[in-house]
């Protein structure tokens, strides 16, 4: 079974656990690799209706101190630091900054933001929209992926991973699903997974949509064929946020992965890749 989970958030910011609590959980569940991503502080322009910013940014000290110490120990599972930094491209100082803020094992690049839109915060924002305007926020976002994924920094990617990365479906499954057939799409969405590939990232397969109104993995099968097909290394995440959530789902994530060819995930120490056999 998977024994890595790359993407654990906390108490830091909308969890509801602290990092020893989430760690007891993850070893419960079989876990020997956790890595521990909080979100990264935004920008104040950058906000949800029911925010936690002013929180994360007083908290986000404290989440590092109790990562690295618990990567400097011996217990199980191993720890790794790492950090879900909002792919705003609009503050690329900002984001540059916050990368360099802590000796991060990995960066996750996560999108969550089309200009100050957060669109993963309200169902009844996407009831407003009709199909066209829906498609060209799928579009819109898949360009957004490409820019991610092609982001450099002091030589280097900006980020590791590639987080849920088709979470645009969120709130509006049947018509991704619709968009994502289109011969156009699939080319748009070949063109971000070729970026992540050639910036030696990693796509993650993320069980957090099984508990989303898209009740989905992350991501659609489509996109995974073409993954595959491209040569995409994969990471494997739960994203979760309490400790019923570590490893979540990981057996389907495990058999979704496989039934693409898949026999290895891929995490990063030191921003340095590394691969691990999922029976390892």
């Amino acid at each position: 079974m998977i024994s890595i989970d790359l993407h654990t958030h906390t108490s830091a910011s909308h969890g509801e656990n602290s990092v020893a609590e989430m760690r007891a959980a993850a070893r419960l569940r079989g876990i020997k690799i956790q890595g521990f991503s909080e979100h990264s502080p935004r920008p104040r322009d950058y906000v949800y209706p029911s925010d936690y910013g002013a929180h994360l940014l007083a908290a986000f000290p404290r989440y590092a101190e109790e990562v690295l110490a618990a990567r400097a120990g011996e217990d199980a599972p191993r720890a790794l630091f790492g950090m879900e930094l909002d792919w705003l491209p609009a503050e690329r100082a900002f984001m540059e900054q916050a990368a360099d803020a802590y000796p991060f094992d990995y960066i996750i690049g996560g999108i969550h933001f089309l200009g100050h839109w957060g669109f993963d915060a309200s169902a009844a924002d996407w009831e407003k929209l009709n199909p066209d305007e829906r498609d060209g926020i799928y579009a819109r976002y898949f360009d957004e992926l490409r820019n991610m994924a092609t982001a450099r920094h002091n030589g280097k990617r900006l980020a590791d991973i590639a987080a849920h990365p088709d979470i645009i479906k969120l709130f509006s499954i049947s018509d991704f699903r619709r968009w994502i057939a289109l011969p156009a799409s699939l080319r748009q969405a070949s063109d971000a997974l070729v970026a992540i590939r050639d910036a030696g990232m990693a796509m993650e397969i993320s069980s957090a949509g099984l508990r989303k109104p898209c009740a989905e993995i992350y991501p659609h099968p489509a996109i995974m064929g073409l993954a595959a097909e491209i040569g995409v290394a994969i990471s494997f995440g739960s994203d979760a946020h309490c400790v019923n959530t570590p490893a979540y789902a990981f057996d389907q994530l495990e058999a979704y992965a496989a039934s693409f060819g898949y026999t290895e995930s891929r995490y990063f120490v030191g921003r340095e890749a590394r691969a691990l056999p999922f029976s390892g």
